[in-house]
């Protein structure tokens, strides 16, 4: 009989999710109809045990078919140590695994040990879906606390940091080269340098080819905006931080840059928006300047054949200092809380989190590591573009804002507002005010249902 036939602690009860399902919960599925999230009693689909007696776990994840091999090399190393439990790898890509996680864990199929988004972890923790991984062995003492913050919640610990990330733009040193534009000083340069720096290149460079790409679509920025004025995007009560007016100022300035060719067209945008990484104007070459997380650099350079740089966000004051950035859990690892096994999914994401043998595997594929032991023990095994992600991470530690508010729920909605209301500006069909005021107002509705 297996350690875990039978002996396992069945996990504390949870109480049942909502009924009337996540309404335009998981952006890619907005669409979705309602849809019952009521527990049942049996738990996870997956067996106990398979044929051999050893604890079966299910594990999913998303990303790319890169990371697919250190995940599966992590998994290895782990079945090594531990021959008592066997791991069932299920991936994809970003866009269809909300569609499938939450249809999974309305009909109580849900996946053992689940990557989860910073922007989706409070849903699901809310409702009861998550697993209290304090409770199961998991080892805390040596990751980055206040990074380890963003997984606690009323719930519990139910989500471990996969890495560290920071909201960077990564340029292309040969579009600027071509352009015959030096690279710009991030450690002073202001938002209007940034125009500046954007909108000469554009003129250098030949038709289809643009200082930046438009940061529309992406939370961050605009999260830096906010930060960089005073404000944070989420209050700590749960809703949000700002007001519509600090939200004009944004796309007020996303205009100026469309207005002197910083930025390529609206249509342009848009298309661009629908990239995969390996095809965006970063990886092509069409753009000098593109905002990314920090752990993105790696493929980013795969894609684009060349060296990359790292960059720090522009201030309003010019300083580094003032560009108020945080360091963001990448992912997180948790666990279904009705998982079958719930000792041999903690044995798995304390391994994830914290063994020196996981480390080597995954190396800087899902952000610089959160533990500070793992961290010094694979530094000599990275790729040199891991090493300039982790250069960059430590060397803005000093520089840090304050730790961002938790992300509540409702907050996998808040792209797609951005995105609608950034493209109606884009488009002319709204002011910057109006836009704002609309995409408060749906923000504020979103985290209130």
């Amino acid at each position: 009989m297996s350690l875990f036939e039978n002996t396992t602690p069945q996990p504390p009860a949870r109480p049942e999710l909502s009924r009337r399902g996540f309404h335009r919960l998981f952006g890619a599925a907005a669409a979705a109809t309602t849809v019952s999230l009521a527990l049942a009693a049996c738990g996870s689909g997956a067996p106990a045990t398979n044929a051999a007696g050893q604890a079966e776990l299910r594990f999913s994840w998303w990303g790319s078919d890169g990371r697919v091999k250190v995940t599966t090399a992590a998994i290895s190393a782990f079945e090594a140590e531990f021959t008592d439990i066997k791991i069932r790898p299920e991936y994809g890509d970003w866009s269809g695994y909300w569609d499938k996680l939450a249809t999974q864990t309305a009909g109580n199929d849900a996946p053992d040990v689940i990557q989860m988004d910073e922007k989706y972890i409070a849903e699901y923790s809310s409702r009861g879906a998550l697993l209290d991984l304090s409770k199961y062995g998991v080892d805390t003492t040596n990751l980055v606390q206040d990074v380890l913050k963003a997984g606690q919640s009323d719930a519990g610990l139910t989500g471990i940091p996969a890495g560290i990330n920071a909201a960077t733009i990564i340029a292309n040193p040969n579009v600027f080269k071509d352009a015959g534009v030096e690279l710009p000083d991030d450690q002073t340069w202001t938002w209007d340098d940034y125009k500046d720096i954007a909108a000469k290149v554009t003129a250098g460079s030949p038709d289809g080819v643009f200082g930046s790409t438009a940061y529309s679509a992406d939370q961050a920025s605009l999260n830096v905006w906010l930060r960089q004025g005073g404000k944070e995007f989420y209050s700590t009560d749960g809703g949000l931080g700002f007001e519509p007016a600090d939200m004009e100022g944004w796309l007020a300035f996303l205009i100026d840059l469309a207005q002197v060719k910083a930025i390529p067209p609206a249509s342009s945008v848009i298309e661009e928006q629908a990239s995969s990484l390996d095809q965006s104007a970063t990886a092509t070459h069409k753009a000098a300047m593109s905002f990314w997380w920090s752990n993105q650099l790696p493929a980013l350079e795969n894609a684009a054949g060349t060296e990359l740089v790292i960059l720090n966000y522009p201030s309003k004051t010019g300083s580094s200092a003032d560009a108020k950035l945080w360091y963001k859990p990448s992912q997180f690892w948790s666990a279904s809380s009705r998982t079958k096994n719930p000792e041999a999914a903690g044995k798995l994401i304390n391994f994830l989190a914290n063994s020196t043998a996981a480390g080597e595997a995954l190396l800087a594929d899902r952000g610089v590591p959160t533990s500070t032991v793992v961290r010094a023990a694979v530094a000599d095994k990275m790729t040199p573009a891991d090493v300039r992600v982790i250069e960059f991470i430590d060397g803005i530690k000093d520089k840090l804002g304050p730790v961002p508010p938790a992300v509540p729920k409702g907050a996998g909605a808040m792209e797609d507002i951005i995105k609608r209301y950034a493209s109606e500006v884009m488009f002319k069909r709204q002011s910057p005010a109006d836009a704002a005021t609309g995409a408060v107002g749906e923000m504020n509705a979103a985290l209130g249902s």
